[in-house]
């Protein structure tokens, strides 16, 4: 029986203007991050990955699961933000901001923050749902916009900024058999190895 849900942000980026969001890579900093996260043991055990398809993630997963495998789940990535494309981190911190504040309006074109809450809900359930699954452990691979409405969703919580993530390359965790949280957002480097 599965006692522990993970949900892993993506670390720090290189971010490249003229790429398309979801095809920015983890910057070498965010990569040293990912990989002694992988090394430190946290992901032993009986576990199960899924990744979100946008680079970022996937090259995360790989790193915290070193030779092996993960799979990855199409609805688990970010809050679409294609109708703005990157916006400087002042305008981008504005624009979620008012998305967390009013779930279900759109800031300057984004996927509503209900939308996206939905979504990911879906890909969760579906997720743990798959038959033959026998994993202790479920780690998910995403991003602080979707893992925040994920977290919400799933402790109860109203959507807010202050259940944000402080910054990219954290972890809440969650227990699913008693429908309660274990932790809120913490960093890689506040993670022992899990004992599922």
């Amino acid at each position: 029986m599965r006692r522990r849900v993970s949900y892993v942000s993506h670390p720090e980026v290189t971010i490249d203007p003229a790429l398309p969001v979801p095809d920015w890579r983890l910057s070498p900093q965010g990569r040293a991050r990912a990989a002694a996260l992988g090394a430190s043991g946290w992901c032993r055990g009986p576990v199960r990955l899924i990744a979100s398809p946008e680079r970022k993630a996937q090259e995360t997963a790989a790193l915290l699961a070193g030779v092996a495998a993960f799979e990855t789940h199409p609805e688990m990535a970010e809050i679409d933000r294609s109708a703005t494309g990157y916006v400087p981190r002042e305008r981008h911190e504005a624009l979620a901001d008012a998305l967390l504040a009013r779930p279900d309006e759109s800031a300057a074109g984004w996927e509503t923050a209900r939308a996206a809450q939905a979504r990911i809900l879906a890909a969760y359930r579906q997720i743990a749902s798959w038959p033959g699954d026998t994993s202790a452990h479920l780690i998910l691979v995403g991003h602080g916009g979707v893992g925040t409405l994920l977290w919400c969703a799933l402790t109860g919580r109203p959507i807010a900024r202050a259940e944000d993530q402080p910054g990219g390359g954290h972890v809440w965790a969650f227990d699913p058999g008693r429908g309660r949280a274990i932790h809120p957002w913490r960093r890689f480097e506040d993670l022992g190895p899990t004992r599922p």
